[in-house]
Formats: structure tokens, sequence, C-alpha cells
């Protein structure tokens, strides 16, 4: 990689780390983190899957509690480095079957990444007690300045490891990867889709509603157009059952919530949305 790239590829993992924390802008989000490192490497649409793939599992990635879920961040800039200087890439783009083996390194690191969280979040402890010792002396600049140290902590978590796997040598990185036996990267793979399940099912957990389990349905009876650009030749005899059922349950639900003129309140059924439009 050129210098300016290794420059671009230290400041999107900065914003990675940094993004871990706020969340404003969701740069820590395997589908932008990877797809960032993928555009500033001249790899984007390698980036795209890449992080498409991990995005499914990091669904079910959430800090419950005091348990604190794997580092994503660090997962999809590792993984993607790892893929640009691992990937012989006169084969051309890898297709998702390829990315398997970087699939299976990123959930390795997300659960190695825990380590560095957990490192700097236990120095951010004492960053607070220096904030708080700043604002007893009424210092709006100190306290200031300790918050912004402590972001400085956050992306350095992330911007210091891309940092080392960018000065290893790509044929140093391709080696270690090919070393990898089959039955581990099978295993890998295998803990991998049981994750994805598990960020599906989170992720249906809080659609579950009267007003979206229809659309829920409806999206399985026209998942098979996708690949299929004949018309409706890719849906069954079933699929179409279902798809009436789902029209009718619409067309019910859409009735009852003032079709007919009255006015009638548009939530009600349990759906956060519907309550809102309606205190409005």
């Amino acid at each position: 990689m050129s210098i300016i790239s290794i420059i671009l590829v230290i400041l999107v993992a900065f914003l990675a780390g940094l993004e871990g924390i706020l969340d404003q802008w969701q740069f820590h989000q395997p589908i932008l983190a990877c797809t960032l490192i993928g555009l500033v490497t001249g790899h984007l649409a390698a980036g795209v899957l890449l992080g498409g793939a991990l995005q499914m599992i990091a669904l079910g990635w959430a800090n419950v509690g005091a348990a604190v879920a794997p580092d994503a961040a660090l997962a999809s800039v590792a993984s993607a480095l790892l893929m640009v200087k691992g990937w012989d890439w006169s084969k051309g783009t890898p297709t998702v079957q390829d990315l398997q083996t970087f699939i299976a390194s990123a959930i390795v690191l997300a659960t190695a990444g825990l380590v560095l969280t957990t490192l700097v979040r236990f120095l951010s402890v004492g960053i607070v007690h220096l904030a708080d010792a700043a604002a007893e002396r009424g210092s709006y600049a100190g306290v200031q300045g300790w918050h912004f140290f402590a972001l400085l902590m956050q992306g350095l978590r992330i911007a210091i490891p891309a940092a080392i796997i960018t000065a290893v040598p790509a044929h140093v990185v391709a080696s270690a990867l090919n070393a990898i036996p089959d039955w581990l990267k099978g295993g890998l793979a295998v803990g991998g889709g049981m994750v994805v399940v598990v960020g599906y099912a989170m992720v249906i957990n809080i659609m579950a509603t009267a007003e979206i389990w229809p659309f829920f349905f409806l999206g399985f009876v026209l998942a098979p157009l996708a690949p299929n650009a004949s018309g409706l030749n890719g849906i069954s005899l079933i699929g179409m059952g279902i798809l009436g059922v789902v029209i009718a349950l619409i067309y019910l639900k859409l009735s009852e919530g003032g079709g007919s003129g009255s006015g009638a309140a548009v939530g009600g059924g349990g759906d956060p949305i519907g309550d809102i439009l309606n205190d409005y």
C-alpha cells in the first residue's frame, strides 16, 4: 500500500474506534468500516462484501448489562486489512465463499478486542477522577481536555493495531492465513453462522409487533424474485397464498386504522412508532 493509503487506513481505524463509544456516524459498524477500508485501499467491492457478511454477525453483538459485546470496530478494520494483504488479487475480487477465512478471523479478533476494550475502560476510570478534580477547580478547559483524551484512547485502541497490520509484509499475512487448518476454518465459519442466527433473532424480537409481522412474511415470499427477473415465476403456490394473506392483513389493518374516514388512531397495536404518531 502507498503512504497515502496507509494514512487513510489509520484515519478510518481511528474514526471506527471513536464511534465505538460515540455512536454518532456508526463508523464502527462492519458495513461502513470494511467498506471504507476497501475504498482507501482500492478494493471497494471486496470491502462491501466483507462488511455485509460481518454486519449480519454483528447484529447479535450488543452490550447487555455489565456484559461487554465483542469489539465490532477491531474485527471490521483488522479483518478488512487481512483481506487486503492476504488475498491473492490476481484471482480477481473474492466471493463470499472466499471470504470465509477473513470472516472467521474477524470473530477471533472481535473476542480479542475485548481485552483492549477492558484496558481502555479501566484507564478511563482514572481519567474520570482527573476530570472531577478539574471540575472542582472550576477548570472547564481541564474537564474538556480529559474528555478528549479519553476519546483519543478509544481511537488509538483501533488505530494502533491497524498500523501494526499495515506494517506486516503481505506475504507474511498470506502465509499465516494459509497455515490455518481447514477444520479450524470450518469450525469458525459454523460458529459465525450461529452468531448470525442470534443476531436475526434479536432484531426480530425487537420488531415483533402486530404491524410488522405481515411485512416480515412478505419479505420471505418476495425474496425469490431477487435473482429471478422473469416475473412471478419464482413464487410457489404456497408463496402466493401467503402473499394473499399478508395483503389481506395489511388491508384490514389500514381499514381499522382510519380507512373509513372515521379518523381512528394509527397505532394502538403495540407498535412504538404508531404510538408516537398518535401523540401528534
